[in-house]
């Protein structure tokens, strides 16, 4: 397995990808389809992972066969097919809606930082997943999920919560996804050993 970098993003074979960023140690699943998209540092998806029009934010963990922000279909029209949108690929002499195309793209769906979306979860477009989230294997993602909420079912409810509101909120003052990659190694060994109460105190959070 090739070591991940700060500089180039690690894309595995068969990924389509379009119009998407990628900050330092990213790492894209093999057969993703990423599209409008941006992975900020640390972020990472599974093989055949489907992403559009979405923010991923620090440490991002999502499972495979994942689709994040899928677009829908014209629900008002006399047709949902999208020969209304992408009519070039049926007439020589018609052209694409970029209407419907832009009003696609502007629908962000924003992934928090150190979330986990599990194996074949969906999440809507335009909803927002708090840091620390975790949304179960199969879970249908409607509605936002606040910080370190535990959601599945379909449509996904609240399960629990990871931690109780204090450490939640001390997690989310610490912001630990910020440090520096040089702080991170530094505290590595606190981060594998100490459970979350234990880490705040010991990193002043």
């Amino acid at each position: 397995m090739p070591k991940l970098s700060p500089t180039t993003p690690l894309i595995h074979p068969d990924c389509q990808i379009t119009n998407s960023t990628f900050g330092a140690y990213v790492e894209v699943g093999a057969g993703s389809r990423i599209l409008n998209t941006t992975f900020e540092d640390y972020a990472y998806c599974d093989r055949l992972s489907d992403i559009a029009n979405t923010t991923l934010g620090k440490f991002a963990n999502i499972a495979a066969l994942t689709r994040i922000g899928p677009t829908d279909h014209p629900l008002d029209h006399a047709s949902l097919h999208h020969f209304l949108y992408r009519s070039s690929y049926y007439w020589d002499d018609a052209t694409d809606d970029p209407a419907t195309v832009t009003a696609r793209a502007a629908r962000r769906t924003v992934i928090g930082p150190d979330t986990w979306v599990g194996h074949g979860a969906i999440i809507k477009p335009e909803v927002t997943i708090g840091a620390g989230a975790i949304i179960a294997s199969g879970a249908v993602v409607t509605k936002d999920v606040p910080p370190y909420m535990i959601v599945a079912g379909v449509p996904a409810t609240p399960m629990r919560p990871r931690f109780s509101a204090g450490i939640a909120d001390r997690l989310m003052a610490l912001a630990w996804w910020d440090w520096d990659h040089s702080r991170l190694r530094a505290a590595l060994m606190d981060f594998r050993s100490l459970k979350a109460e234990a880490f705040l105190e010991k990193h002043n959070g």
